[in-house]
């Protein structure tokens, strides 16, 4: 009789008790033994900052599993304050110490699957260690920013990083009434947005009153002076600026935490995550990695990556069981896949940004669009700000970002799983959808933003982008299509202005030595008015996204609000 499979699994959450779960599920004879450094083996950390706030109420709620459940439900051996010290790869044994009674004893193990995580990045900035400083990555965090709120009562607390936990916190910290800055040293909040997109999360946030520092470096940690009423420090910034805090949290990224990876001698990549195949093993065979401490293969662009998700590291440890039990199990890579709320906001992404394309010598397009989330008769429709990245030669989607009300991630979904299955933006123009005046439109959103991609691919308009707009040459003309109700608003400065629905009876007055470009409101209007003049022989390009996208990247040109003609014009 065959001895039954010992399988050791160092680390819990997401990554490490998925194996472990579905390792049971593939088997109930396999000895399988979680080891777990802290105190909580299964809970969920992207929960924490809103126990924070109190917006999930009860701690234990953010509890996923204890060890006693695991044993319970799953008859797992989960020996939680202990902590990995070593792999002897030859004998095939992992040294381990008791954390409490400092016992240190080795467990022999026939396969064996590393999920360490990540640590929080934790720069050489002076005076970081000082009380009231806090990073955010596991539960004992959250309790010592609890504690500190409970403690100082905070007025004002400064974040520094502006992705996807530094701006729940900016929320979170804002709604349990402390006024926030943020500083990000990147020229935008949310770097997995382009800059036209990341705008918006930059207004919402003004919007609310958050005092937001892009391109700012901090560059220290001081004790308050005398006039400087702060009661964790002074955050000092390298233009000279200073801002008091009584909070301070650090959210600035985390790095893989592969020690016990690289002192054994597996293979680390270039980007300091273990390496694993599609499989999820390591270079040794019996060896496996999943969640943050691994580096992914991108599936454009098939270039190594960190992608730090709780949904990869889900989907990763499902098929490292399958595998280590002998069920051929493929990862088939990582689009990073992501949404946050900010305050009123949902934000979306998926795939790759124009950064990651140019980095990647990958010659692509971009088209914006502005659907309403439903249609414009019934109540309640809120614009969406949508962004597609693709391939004008055979429209195939390469990312995609949406930011507007809560529907916004259902658009998104349907796209990161058009980009997954391989779909064109031909097929996704003509997906079927499912309508009701209060969920959507006879053509959704989705639908609406994949056709405005197609007709570049089919070559029924060529585009201009809003930075072009900024630099026209003297043989090009910008023609405003939209109502003059909407032109009184605002306008793009330079630009003419013709109406639609009198631009044919007008074109005498056009130099067809001229090249042109024309806009409305959200694009919809002017790509009519571009294949007019193109079907009249002008060279025409449209402005995708239309004056909406262009004034995403000039904040300081006044904000326009939507006449009730393009409104109505969406609803049909």
């Amino acid at each position: 009789m065959t001895e039954p499979k010992k399988i050791i699994i160092v680390g819990g959450v997401a990554g490490g008790a998925s194996v472990a779960a579905r390792a049971r599920r593939l088997s109930e004879n396999a000895h399988i033994i979680v080891v777990e450094r802290g105190s909580f083996v299964s809970y969920a950390n992207c929960g924490l900052p809103f126990h924070i706030s109190g917006e999930i109420e009860k701690r234990e709620s953010l509890l996923v599993q204890t060890p006693e459940g695991l044993k319970n439900r799953f008859n797992l051996d989960v020996r939680t304050l202990s902590d990995a010290l070593s792999i002897d790869r030859e004998n095939k044994q992992v040294e381990i110490r008791n954390l409490v009674t400092d016992e240190v004893y080795t467990e022999s193990y026939d396969d064996l699957v590393l999920a360490p995580g990540a640590n929080v990045l934790q720069p050489p900035i002076p005076g970081l260690g000082r009380d009231g400083h806090f990073a955010l990555r596991w539960i004992p965090d959250m309790d010592a920013i609890i504690n500190w709120n409970n403690s100082v009562k905070p007025r004002h607390a400064t974040v520094v990083g502006a992705g996807f936990i530094g701006l729940e916190m900016v929320e979170q910290l804002t709604q349990i009434g402390m006024s926030v800055t943020v500083v990000e040293a990147a020229p935008q909040v949310l770097g997995v947005l382009d800059e036209d997109m990341a705008f918006w999360v930059q207004r919402q946030l003004d919007d609310h009153g958050i005092d937001v520092r892009v391109d700012s470096k901090v560059v220290g940690f001081e004790e308050p002076s005398a006039d400087e009423n702060a009661a964790a420090s002074t955050v000092v910034l390298a233009d000279g600026s200073r801002i008091p805090s009584d909070l301070v949290i650090l959210s600035i990224g985390v790095k893989p935490e592969v020690d016990l990876a690289r002192d054994c001698g597996l293979d680390v990549g270039d980007l300091g995550g273990i390496r694993v195949n599609q499989h999820m093993r390591t270079s040794d065979p019996h060896i496996w990695a999943v969640g943050d401490a691994i580096e992914v293969r991108n599936p454009v662009t098939q270039d190594w990556s960190l992608i730090p998700l709780a949904g990869p590291a889900n989907r990763q440890g499902r098929i490292a069981a399958d595998n280590v039990m002998g069920r051929a199990s493929r990862y088939r890579g990582t689009w990073g896949t992501s949404v946050v709320r900010v305050f009123d906001l949902t934000v979306a992404s998926t795939g790759l940004n124009e950064r990651q394309l140019n980095q990647a010598g990958i010659s692509f397009d971009t088209v914006h669009a502005h659907p309403l989330s439903h249609v414009g008769y019934y109540p309640g429709a809120e614009l969406l700000d949508m962004k597609l990245v693709f391939c004008a030669e055979d429209g195939t989607i390469y990312g995609a970002q949406v930011v507007g009300d809560e529907s916004a991630a259902r658009r998104l979904d349907v796209l990161a799983t058009a980009i997954q299955g391989g779909l064109s933006v031909d097929d996704v123009a003509q997906l079927e959808l499912c309508y009701a005046p209060a969920y959507g439109g006879p053509k959704d959103a989705v639908n609406l933003v994949a056709m405005a991609a197609r007709n570049v691919v089919m070559n029924d308009v060529d585009i201009a982008q809003w930075h072009e707009v900024d630099h026209l040459g003297d043989d090009e003309v910008l023609i405003d299509v939209r109502s003059s109700e909407e032109r009184s608003a605002s306008s793009i400065p330079g630009s003419i202005h013709i109406p639609l629905d009198e631009l044919r009876g007008r074109l005498e007055e056009l130099d067809r030595r001229k090249r042109f470009i024309v806009h409305c409101f959200s694009g919809q209007r002017s790509y009519f008015a571009s294949r007019m003049l193109r079907l009249h022989d002008f060279e025409v390009r449209n402005l995708t996204g239309g004056i909406r996208t262009w004034q995403s990247a000039h904040p300081d040109r006044e904000r326009h609000k939507p006449a009730a003609e393009h409104i109505s014009g969406l609803a049909k």
